[in-house]
């Protein structure tokens, strides 16, 4: 079962998550491979896209917020966009859609930031019509403009360029799972400074775990292999053990109000060339179909609806 963990150091201005997706991200992997007119992404793709899912459910899971959390990598090289999405209630799904196939075993700078023109932007979309979204866009480099290598790194830079916030993250993914370790620098006393040397320490301790030990240790293990002497409170209860799940908002009512948002003319075109209208969703892999008759009660129906989002 996928899972989440959150702790502090006591009386130290630090604070930490553990999760490790295993159902949830190997539906999102089996349901790509199910495709028939995609197939499976090649391992280093699927690879970036697991870490980018891991460190967005952290993200989500470190704010209070209703809403939804969205990830969009997007850039100039095999990969053209990488989505990772993740509600309040830490229901996930993401996906990549590819411009060509990678070459080869590639780091970040391969996949999708080749030119260096890659960015990206993390949105806050609320559930309340009453509160706005917000979105913060960097680039993928660092502050010497060195393309970052990783999905860590390149998410450590955005948190400390957009919301000036120190982190340290350590990310894996394979077949089975996709993992993460997050540690972040909180104010004390007003300041960021408080607590520099103890957070370099436990830093230095995330960073020594391995990609397995990630993936494969009991998080009790875990936590005792790298912080066993240092003063970690774990936290418990109801409200700390929500567990990640894989959940797709695509249905047949958000597919016919993107239809209908297209319009008659532009979807009649569409069934006299091809015999009928297939939509298939980006994220789970669902295909809707409708034929003349479909169409023909979809604008008579008089009906409106709300566009849908990530469909294609």
């Amino acid at each position: 079962m996928s899972e989440l963990h959150k702790f502090i150091f006591d009386g130290l201005p630090i604070r930490g998550q553990f999760v490790r997706l295993t159902g949830a991200w190997q539906t999102v992997l089996e349901r790509r491979a199910a495709n028939t007119q995609t197939g499976a992404w090649p391992a280093d793709v699927s690879t970036a896209l697991g870490e980018m899912t891991a460190a967005a459910v952290m993200l989500q899971a470190g704010i209070k917020f209703d809403g939804r959390l969205s990830m969009q990598i997007a850039g100039d090289g095999p990969v053209s966009l990488m989505v990772a999405e993740v509600d309040s209630q830490l229901r996930l799904r993401s996906t990549v859609s590819l411009a060509e196939q990678p070459s080869g075993d590639e780091t970040l700078p391969g996949l999708v930031n080749a030119g260096g023109s890659g960015r990206c932007a993390i949105t806050l979309d609320p559930d309340s019509a009453r509160r706005q979204s917000y979105q913060g866009i960097v680039p993928l480099v660092d502050e010497s403009g060195r393309k970052l290598p990783r999905i860590a790194p390149m998410i450590e830079s955005y948190m400390m360029q957009s919301e000036q916030l120190e982190t340290t993250l350590v990310l894996a993914a394979g077949s089975q799972a996709a993992a993460g370790l997050m540690l972040q620098k909180m104010p004390r006393d007003g300041t960021l400074k408080a607590g520099d040397e103890d957070f370099s320490r436990l830093s230095i301790l995330a960073r020594s775990l391995k990609n397995q030990e990630l993936l494969e240790l009991d998080t009790e293990t875990l936590l005792h292999r790298l912080f066993w002497n240092e003063p970690l409170l774990r936290f418990t209860g109801p409200e700390h053990e929500r567990v990640p799940s894989f959940h797709c908002q695509c249905s047949r009512e958000r597919v016919t109000a993107m239809l209908q948002g297209l319009g008659k003319d532009e979807v009649d075109d569409i069934l006299r060339d091809r015999g009928e209208v297939e939509v298939g969703c980006e994220f789970c892999g669902r295909q809707e179909r409708f034929d003349k008759v479909d169409i023909a009660q979809l604008f008579q129906s008089g009906s409106q609806h709300s566009p849908p989002d990530n469909i294609q």
